[in-house]
C-alpha cells in the first residue's frame, strides 16, 4: 500500500461501468465475470443490456445498475420514468438518473423534484442522481442535493464522465451537504488507485469507473512493493 494511505479494499466500492456506445454483448459478459471475480459492487450498463446482465449475475453479489436519461438528462419526465420502469422489469436494481440541468438552472425546482420522486416511488429501487458537478455552481450543487434527498434518492453521483469527472473537492463538498444521510458516488476520470483512495477517504461510498480492473492491478502491485 502507498505510504500514508489506509489499507482500504476499493473493490467493494466499484460500479464496473461499460458505457461506451460500441459496447457489445461479449464485452458485457466479460464485465459481469470481472465484477463477480473481483467482488465489485455493481455492473453499470446501458438499458439495452439490463436483461443480459440480470441473467448473468442472478444469485451473485454484484448489483445490476443502469443509466436513465443518459448522458444529458434532457429527455422528458415521462420517458425517464418509462425507461426506469422497463429497466426494473428487466432486472435492474440500481438506477443512475441524470438530473435535468436546464430545469435546475432556471429554477424549476418543483419539476426536478417531481421527476426524481416519481422514479424513486414508482420503481422502489436504489436511485443515484447524476448531478454533473462540473457544470454546476456550489449553490446549484447544494440546491440539487437538497432536492434529491427530499425526493428519495439513495445516492448523489458526481458525473456522467462526459463533461469532466469526479474531484476530491466535489466529493468533500457533497459529503458536507448530505452528512451521511445518503451515499455519494464519485464517477468519471478515476485512473489511479491513489485517486480512488482519496475519493473514498473524502466520503465517496461508490466509485463509478470503467477502469476497475486496472485499479485492482495497481493495488496488487503496490502490495507487492513494485
Amino acid at each position: 500500500m502507498a505510504a500514508g494511505y489506509p489499507d482500504i479494499d476499493i473493490a467493494p466500492f466499484i460500479d464496473h461501468a461499460l458505457l461506451t456506445p460500441t459496447a457489445t454483448p461479449e464485452q458485457v459478459e466479460q464485465w459481469c465475470e470481472q465484477a463477480y471475480r473481483f467482488n465489485f459492487a455493481a455492473v453499470c450498463i446501458y438499458p439495452t443490456y439490463v436483461k443480459q446482465v440480470a441473467e448473468l449475475l442472478k444469485g451473485k453479489k454484484p448489483k445490476v445498475c443502469t443509466v436513465i436519461g443518459f448522458p444529458t438528462g434532457a429527455t422528458t419526465s415521462a420517458v425517464k420514468l418509462y425507461e426506469a420502469q422497463e429497466a426494473v422489469e428487466n432486472g435492474a436494481t440500481e438506477l443512475d438518473v441524470v438530473l435535468n440541468l436546464g430545469w435546475l438552472k432556471v429554477g424549476k425546482t418543483e419539476e426536478v423534484h417531481r421527476e426524481i420522486a416519481e422514479i424513486c416511488e414508482e420503481t422502489g429501487q436504489t436511485v443515484k442522481v447524476i448531478l454533473e458537478t462540473s457544470l454546476l455552481t456550489d449553490a446549484e450543487k447544494k440546491l440539487a442535493a437538497e432536492i434529491c434527498m427530499d425526493a428519495g434518492a439513495a445516492f448523489l453521483k458526481t458525473s456522467t464522465g462526459w463533461n469532466g469527472g469526479a474531484t476530491v473537492e466535489d466529493v468533500h463538498f457533497l459529503k458536507e451537504l448530505v452528512r451521511e444521510r445518503i451515499g455519494i458516488k464519485a464517477s468519471g476520470g478515476i485512473r489511479t488507485h491513489e485517486q480512488a483512495l482519496d475519493l473514498i477517504i473524502e466520503g465517496a461510498t461508490r466509485l463509478g469507473t470503467s477502469r476497475g480492473i486496472d485499479l485492482i492491478r495497481q493495488r496488487d502491485n503496490l502490495k507487492k512493493g513494485e
